[in-house]
């Protein structure tokens, strides 16, 4: 079992099985709408690889919302009110700039992303970064550094008009949308500067148990794009409103023994699908390593 911390320590290079030196596997949550929990994903994900005893790095780019900086900083509060000995990402703080000439912004922001990349990069096997809802100068730069993209989806065709135009009566995909466009533009200008390939997953996320019939045709619909422009397909998170009870606290369903917080088969169900989250991702350093939680 991995032993938790109540703060992240400082952690040497990141090393790859064979012991040499290698850049974190960096993992962005992004898409651009909101409400579709980008920030939940991107949390239970962080806690997930530090309870299999990896070092994170988390960067959170919705310099307007912060979901993900204030889910850890209730997570801050959290153990300094309990004691509880709860594991720690390190974070960096991404700020928009307050220039006025659009350039010079780009710039400024630019150099500040790098420079807390590389910071996290020296220090953390992984990064999650929580793009912002929207196509802003962030969301673009933090989309072409990502190794794996996981796009959280609503599982419904008003959110999946994100990613593509579907014909209702055939489910054929007529052309992609905006967002699969800046996917493509950020998988290309990936390519050109470092030959690797960012590994776009989709999630169906809040899915329900319920209308069954919307649920098939949205999933063929899902197989049909995922075909066209190269994305593969993952289980999420069921609508459960414990996910969202959890927020004030800053706990995951990964953090409840001992908490105080009482345990159903529902959390147990939500669990599993943190597992089936992990397993899909086929995230790199963790091949044949135990999911222990």
């Amino acid at each position: 079992m991995v032993s938790n911390v109540m703060t992240a320590p400082a952690a040497p290079t990141a090393r790859d099985a064979s012991g040499q030196a290698r850049l974190a596997h960096t993992i962005v949550v992004g898409n651009e709408k909101g409400g579709a929990g980008k920030s939940t994903v991107a949390m239970h994900l962080c806690v997930g690889l530090l309870r299999m005893g990896m070092t994170v790095g988390v960067m959170d780019l919705d310099v307007r919302q912060r979901s993900l900086a204030r889910y850890i900083e209730n997570r801050s509060r959290w153990i300094r009110n309990t004691g509880a000995p709860l594991p720690m990402p390190e974070v960096a703080r991404i700020d928009a700039s307050q220039a006025r000439d659009l350039d010079a912004a780009e710039v400024e922001e630019a150099k500040h992303f790098e420079e807390s990349l590389k910071r996290l990069s020296d220090r953390c096997n992984f990064i999650i970064i929580d793009a912002p809802g929207g196509d802003t100068f962030l969301s673009r730069i933090a989309h072409s550094a990502a190794d794996s993209l996981i796009t959280p989806l609503n599982d419904s065709f008003v959110d999946f008009d994100l990613l593509g135009d579907v014909d209702p009566q055939t489910l054929e995909v007529a052309r992609p949308s905006f967002y699969a466009e800046l996917v493509w533009e950020c998988r290309k200008q990936k390519a050109q500067q470092t030959r690797k390939p960012i590994d776009w997953i989709v999630m169906r996320n809040r899915m329900s148990p319920l209308d069954a019939r919307n649920k098939q045709r949205v999933g063929e619909a899902l197989e049909n794009l995922s075909r066209r422009i190269g994305f593969r397909i993952a289980p999420g998170f069921s609508e459960r409103v414990i996910y969202r009870e959890l927020f004030p606290m800053g706990l995951s369903l990964l953090d409840l023994t001992g908490s105080g917080v009482p345990f159903t088969m529902s959390h147990v169900a939500a669990r599993q699908e943190i597992r089936d989250l992990m397993i899909v991702l086929k995230l790199p350093g963790l091949e044949g390593k135990e999911i222990s939680f």
